[in-house]
């Protein structure tokens, strides 16, 4: 099963990342860093990360319980020269991970970097 460290420099192979992190929201805390991070802080990156997440979390629209409506998959934040995704990953313990891609805007291609996001989350989960 890859390690945090080689899912994150994988990360930074999508075109347009400049920089990628795992958090667990729960607690805000940073599990693993690459790159760059907005405003040059990658702990802050994971605080202000785990609060987005946890007002999303909060909403009864969104289920990121398993329950019984669709689970809540990924966030799509856009910001006038970068995209946002984050991308929940369940786990198997009381914690709750996210992976934080930080993408350049006249670089990146959302969808692809999507799509990489996604297989990238099932690595750290399945191996």
């Amino acid at each position: 099963m890859p390690g945090i460290d080689q899912v994150l420099a994988r990360a930074m192979g999508i075109p347009g990342v400049r920089g990628a992190g795992l958090t667990d929201w729960t607690s805000g805390l940073t599990l693993g860093t690459v790159g760059q991070a907005p405003h040059g802080d990658h702990e802050a990156a994971a605080a202000d990360t785990a609060e987005v997440v946890q007002a999303v979390a909060r909403n009864a629209t969104f289920d990121t319980t398993g329950g019984n409506g669709d689970p809540l998959e990924d966030l799509i934040i856009t910001a006038g020269s970068s995209y946002h995704l984050i991308r929940l990953i369940p786990t198997a313990f009381d914690s709750q991970t996210c992976l934080h891609l930080w993408l350049d805007r006249t670089q990146a291609n959302l969808a692809i970097a999507r799509l990489r996001l996604r297989e990238l989350a099932a690595e750290l989960v399945t191996g």
